[in-house]
């Protein structure tokens, strides 16, 4: 088997093939470690690779299968964003510096070992996951797979891009205001924001005060759904708690005939926002795709509300918590350093206030699915920026640069409901456009089926980057 044809493996195929005995997870980390060394003076997808432990734990994976031991993911490789606890790792979050190795796994890492992955290495993620790129001082800057002279997006801008290129058949990011769907749109993935609590993020009881939670980044949405079920479940110590559901079930079953509401529409922003005619194309090709399959499509518009206050003193309050782990501040961008000034001023009060606000919120945002089981909207207001693109930016002209490029994700953190990116195409220039399955409360086997009934129309899982990635 040629070293291209083995990147082509997702994670539900290659899972098979360890199990049915026609390819050893020896040769399957082998390759994709080979693949990351070979990628990663283009790419920049990974900031921690873990070459001789993960072949150890490769071995050890095959001669529990030869024993007849059988785990959803026993001996497939994976990989995990560096915000991540892994044992004997250091936990940067894009941050430079000297950070100490973690004592133990994050529950989400216990239950990816448990389900028998071989974890390969921590992807890229800009400083704190603050942004919609993946470039920092303390890594370099993370290439698109699809174009290089591109992002792949952030904050799981590594794991998209390893994702993307074939490194990893899956990862597990984080989306704290659409850092999981921003980078699946940029690079032709299937990317699940779970609802909040699906997967824990122990020993953070709630990231960033429940804007951020955990969530798979795939080629196929069986793939995606199957890292999901595995990674999901609760700790002792979490806040939220959703009833436990199976998501590869859902992908493979017809989510039948739903209402699905089509809306470009965007909270308020105080900076005027720009819809790229392109990505609005290919939004409403793809609505037209679910209208031929029998769905009835219909333009509706969710009324946001102040949202705005009440995600801005979470994520900034949050950003100023995790940077006091970092071991020497003056490493940090300066726009960092700004936003741990501001996160000073809006935590106390104001913080409070942010919270309060979020089930008034549910009420008025989720009133739209009184009318409709499904919301599409577009997953960015434009393709990929190019690499370096906001260099030199102030704090401002960063903020009103993502707001701008990056209005549809977000408010879902607020709510903290589920939404799924599905491929929607490429621009003229070659670049990947992704759309957005939105939905309320605990809805992600709805959303999971609806886009698998995509993809099976649609076939983007057979779409690969140009092979120009090892230059």
């Amino acid at each position: 088997m040629t070293r291209a044809n083995r990147a082509q493996h997702g994670l539900v195929e290659l899972a098979a093939l360890l199990r049915d005995g026609r390819l050893t997870s020896r040769a399957a980390v082998e390759e994709s470690l080979a693949r990351i060394e070979e990628t990663q003076p283009t790419l920049n997808a990974f900031r921690r690779v873990r070459a001789e432990a993960a072949l150890g734990e490769a071995e050890d994976a095959d001669r529990r299968l030869v024993a007849g031991e059988r785990l959803p993911l026993l001996g497939v490789p994976v990989a995990i964003k560096d915000d991540t606890e892994l044992t004997g790792e250091p936990t940067a979050f894009g941050c430079a510096g000297a950070f100490p190795p973690a004592r133990e796994d994050g529950e989400v890492v216990r239950r990816l070992r448990a389900a028998g992955a071989v974890i390969v290495g921590k992807t890229n993620t800009p400083e704190i996951g603050q942004w919609a790129f993946t470039e920092g001082r303390g890594f370099g800057a993370t290439r698109n797979p699809w174009d290089l002279d591109r992002t792949p997006g952030g904050s799981s801008g590594g794991a998209a891009a390893a994702v993307a290129a074939g490194l990893v058949p899956a990862a597990v990011g984080s989306d704290g205001a659409g850092s999981v769907r921003i980078p699946a749109a940029w690079t032709h993935l299937v990317g699940i924001k779970p609802q909040r609590g699906r997967i824990s993020a122990w020993p953070e009881p709630e990231p960033f005060h429940g804007l951020t939670v955990f969530g798979p980044l795939a080629r196929t949405v069986a793939d995606a759904a199957l890292l999901l079920d595995v990674a999901a479940g609760s700790a002792p110590g979490d806040t939220h708690r959703p009833t436990p559901q199976a998501f590869l079930p859902a992908a493979r079953r017809d989510p039948g005939r739903l209402r699905i509401g089509l809306s470009f529409h965007t909270a308020f922003a105080i900076h005027p926002l720009r819809l790229d005619p392109e990505i609005r194309a290919a939004t409403l090709e793809l609505a037209e795709t679910l209208a031929r399959s029998g769905h009835e499509v219909v333009e509706i518009d969710p009324r946001y509300g102040l949202v705005g206050p009440a995600q801005l003193p979470r994520a900034l309050a949050g950003i100023r918590a995790w940077a006091r782990r970092v071991p020497d501040p003056a490493l940090l961008d300066p726009r960092t350093r700004t936003n741990i000034r501001r996160g000073a001023l809006l935590d106390g009060p104001l913080l409070r206030l942010a919270r309060a606000a979020e089930r008034p919120l549910q009420r008025r945002i989720g009133a739209v699915f009184d009318g409709v089981d499904v919301l599409l909207t577009p997953t960015t207001a434009a393709p990929p920026p190019r690499i370096g693109a906001t260099d030199g930016l102030g704090s401002g002209a960063m903020d009103r640069a993502m707001i701008t490029t990056c209005p549809y994700a977000w408010p879902w953190n607020v709510v903290g409901w589920p939404g799924v990116n599905v491929p929607a195409g490429f621009t003229a220039s070659g670049l990947p456009i992704g759309c957005q399955l939105l939905g309320p409360y605990a809805s992600e086997a709805r959303l999971i089926s609806l886009a698998a009934q995509l993809e099976a129309d649609r076939r983007w899982d057979l779409l690969r980057p140009p092979a120009h990635l090892g230059r």
